[in-house]
């Protein structure tokens, strides 16, 4: 969205390296706001389990059949996996440990892109937070409680899946370290070659035009690939609460329009917001995807919550709500007791 003049924001063209420290802090910063969300979790999901008619099943709903449910094979434990996942049996045997698993599970990655372009670096006086910084909370939140239920992660186009326990500490490195590389700035999410047990979740305003995103996501959504589109969104960017005379720059400052009764426009406004997301979640609907809209004048947690049942609800099913669940339903007897 074009922003009103004086918001935060601007993008990050023309960044001097001078100011690469403080947005390496900032950056890692984001990481253990990331962390401290992922230890509220538990809490949530017990709540979520008061209201919601189905908790999903975890691993045991996943034993369905499919391409290569008979098939298993081994792999090295890598350094911060859980300790459950090892095979004892095969590891008894060898001088290393082992990871027994299904040929489908070896080759299930679910890969994060958060959207870090200028145009998400917004925020209205109705939120105190940047789509931006939501959307890299959101992103590195999901690698570490997906890591801890035992699935792989890794950012899309940028590093390589792991399981590790240090998994959002390597994706918030990447990050900053490509901060200004072309790659990271699109508004798009790059193209890479995804086998088709992998998922993409993908956070950003996905305000660009559909049809250009429609492009970029087909050829996965063709090769099966199953996807997540998490929308972060100002509430003023929906709302368009602004009065009177009002100036509006581009997110590289580099153009401005003005309006002289901005609330004449609002009506309108409104209306093609609406129908942009009803296009999108025609798109996401075809696909076989799911969309999911965040305001950042919500708490984070929200849709974290909400993105990881829809995660255990999906027909890949997810290794995570098996330690999740289980944590749950312990945590309730220990009240109950």
């Amino acid at each position: 969205m074009a922003g009103p003049l004086g918001r935060t924001g601007g993008g990050s063209e023309g960044q001097s390296s001078k100011s690469m420290a403080p947005e390496s802090r900032r950056v890692l910063g984001l990481e253990r706001e990331a962390v401290a969300l992922v230890d509220r979790m538990p809490e949530l999901l017990m709540e979520a389990a008061r209201i919601a008619s189905t908790v999903a099943q975890g691993i045991h709903g996943r034993r369905r059949a499919g391409p290569g449910e008979t098939f298993w094979q081994f792999r090295q434990y890598q350094p911060g996996e859980n300790a459950s996942n090892v095979d004892w049996r095969r590891s008894a045997s060898s001088d290393h440990l082992y990871v027994r698993e299904r040929e489908w599970e070896a080759a299930h990655t679910l890969y994060l892109w958060p959207d870090i372009s200028p145009s998400m670096d917004f925020k209205s006086h109705l939120s105190n937070v940047t789509k931006r910084d939501r959307a890299l909370v959101l992103a590195l939140a999901s690698a570490e409680m997906l890591v801890r239920g035992g699935e792989r992660v890794a950012l899309l186009g940028q590093t390589l899946p792991t399981a590790s326990r240090n998994a959002a500490t390597r994706i918030a490195e990447t990050i900053v370290v490509n901060a200004n590389s072309e790659l990271i700035q699109k508004s798009l999410p790059p193209n890479a070659g995804l086998n088709r047990f992998a998922g993409l979740i993908l956070f950003s305003d996905f305000l660009a035009p559909v049809h250009a995103l429609r492009e970029r996501l087909e050829g996965y959504a063709a090769h099966g690939v199953g996807g997540h589109l998490v929308q972060i969104i100002d509430p003023a960017e929906e709302t368009l609460p602004y009065h009177g005379r009002t100036e509006f720059l581009t997110p590289s400052g580099n153009q401005r329009w003005v309006a002289d009764r901005v609330e004449a426009l609002r009506e309108k406004y409104q209306e093609r917001f609406a129908a942009h997301r009803a296009e999108l979640a025609e798109m996401t609907k075809r696909f076989g995807w799911s969309l999911l809209t965040h305001h950042t004048d919500r708490p984070a947690s929200e849709p974290l919550l909400s993105l990881l049942m829809r995660l255990n609800g999906s027909a890949q099913g997810y290794r995570w709500m098996s330690s999740s669940s289980d944590a749950v339903s312990k945590g309730v007897k220990e009240r109950t007791r």
